[in-house]
């Protein structure tokens, strides 16, 4: 398992279109893929999951990832939450 904190800088936060973005990345990797943020953990691979959690420009989440292409699936979503999810 691995893990990192990441800051969502995109003007919006994680609304349908970030969050569309954020799980297409997720699900091309075998791994389970989850974020927490305070005492929310979602399913990265679930637009609802990811739209339920009311990620706000400015919060910070932790990205974790557990399987067999962990640490390449940690960074494809570290950097995609750095590239501003498509929005900046």
């Amino acid at each position: 398992m691995v893990r990192k904190k990441v800051m969502i800088t995109n003007p919006t936060g994680l609304h349908l279109r970030p969050a569309g973005l954020f799980c297409k990345t997720a699900m091309r990797f075998q791994s389970k893929i989850t974020f927490e943020s305070g005492t929310t953990t979602a399913n990265a691979k679930s637009v609802l999951s990811v739209l339920g959690a009311c990620i706000k420009r400015g919060d910070e989440i932790e990205i974790i990832c557990e399987g067999e292409d962990e640490e390449q699936a940690l960074n494809e979503m570290v950097s995609v939450v750095a590239c501003g999810l498509g929005e900046q």
